[in-house]
C-alpha cells in the first residue's frame, strides 16, 4: 500500500491529515522554534536535507518539514523565510533571498472541490540556479526552476519558469531583460 507520504514525495494527491506527515511536521517545527529561539547553526544542520558549507539562515524560519530542503555553499535565507517544503527545494550556491520571501511547493485541487474539502493536496518541487538573488517578499510558485545569475525583483509572484541570466520582476513575474 502507497502511503501518503509516498504519494506527497512523487507529487500525487495525498492528505497532509495522514498521522506520519502530521508527526513529521511536528517534529520539524520543534527544530523550526528550537532555531528561531537560538540560532544555533547546528539545528538548521539537522533539520535541512543538506547545506552547504558558508551558508547561514537567519530567524524567523519556517518550514513544513526541513528535509525536503537543499541549500547549496555561501547562500543566505534573510529574516521571515516561509519554505513550504512538501517537494523538494533546491537552492544553489551564491544564493541571496531577502526577507519575507516565500518558496511554496503545496498545491491544492483547483477544479474538485470536494478533494479540496478532504484536505488533499500535491506538490511540485521548486529549483533556484547559482547566484540567483530574490528580492524582499518574492513569492515563488510550486514547480518553478529559476536559472542561474538571474534577478527577481521584490515583491514579484514567480508563477512560470525564469530563464537564465535576466531580470524579473512583477506578479506575474516578467522577464524585463538580458543580464
Amino acid at each position: 500500500m502507497i502511503t501518503e507520504k509516498q504519494k506527497m514525495m512523487t507529487g500525487e494527491l495525498y492528505q497532509d491529515s495522514d498521522p506520519e506527515l502530521v508527526a513529521e511536521r511536528l517534529a520539524a517545527q520543534r527544530l523550526v522554534d528550537e532555531f528561531n529561539a537560538t540560532r544555533a547553526a547546528d539545528v538548521i544542520t539537522e533539520l535541512f536535507g543538506s547545506i552547504g558549507e558558508g551558508s547561514w539562515v537567519m530567524p524567523r524560519f519556517q518550514c513544513d518539514y526541513g528535509y525536503q530542503i537543499h541549500l547549496g555553499s555561501n547562500s543566505f535565507l534573510n529574516y521571515d523565510a516561509i519554505l513550504m517544503d512538501c517537494a523538494t527545494i533546491t537552492i544553489g550556491n551564491d544564493v541571496s533571498i531577502g526577507p519575507r520571501a516565500q518558496l511554496l511547493t503545496a498545491l491544492h485541487p483547483i477544479e474538485d472541490h470536494e478533494a479540496r474539502r478532504r484536505r488533499f493536496e500535491s506538490a511540485a518541487p521548486i529549483t533556484i540556479g547559482d547566484n540567483v538573488w530574490l528580492g524582499g517578499g518574492v513569492i515563488v510558485c510550486a514547480g518553478v526552476t529559476i536559472g542561474e545569475n538571474s534577478v527577481i525583483g521584490a515583491g514579484s509572484v514567480v508563477t512560470r519558469d525564469i530563464p537564465p541570466r535576466v531580470l524579473a520582476v512583477g506578479n506575474p513575474c516578467k522577464v524585463i531583460r538580458e543580464l
